[in-house]
Order: C-alpha cells, then sequence, then structure tokens
C-alpha cells in the first residue's frame, strides 16, 4: 500500500515538472493536435436534428 501511494506522488510529481518544463512551441501544438481531435469527432458523430 505504501508504495503504491509512493509511486503515484512520484508520477504525479513528474508529470507537473514536465509540465512546467515544456516550451510553448510544444503547448501549441498539442493544442492544434487536441483541436483536430475534436473536428475529428464533431464530423464522426454530428449533432441530432430537432425537426
Amino acid at each position: 500500500m505504501s508504495l503504491r501511494l509512493h509511486y503515484l506522488v512520484f508520477t504525479r510529481l513528474l508529470g507537473w515538472l514536465a509540465l512546467l518544463c515544456r516550451s510553448s512551441a510544444s503547448k501549441d501544438i498539442e493544442l492544434l493536435v487536441l483541436r483536430h481531435e475534436v473536428a475529428v469527432l464533431r464530423r464522426t458523430y454530428p449533432k441530432p436534428r430537432f425537426d
């Protein structure tokens, strides 16, 4: 139990450090990729039309 808790805290801290160290270009690229994924999902599952 203690080992799992330490592992979870350690991985969370590493994730936060990785976010702090990322460049602006890296964040911009991630936003573009996420926007593309949203656009693809909207095309795949269009909104229902209420006639």
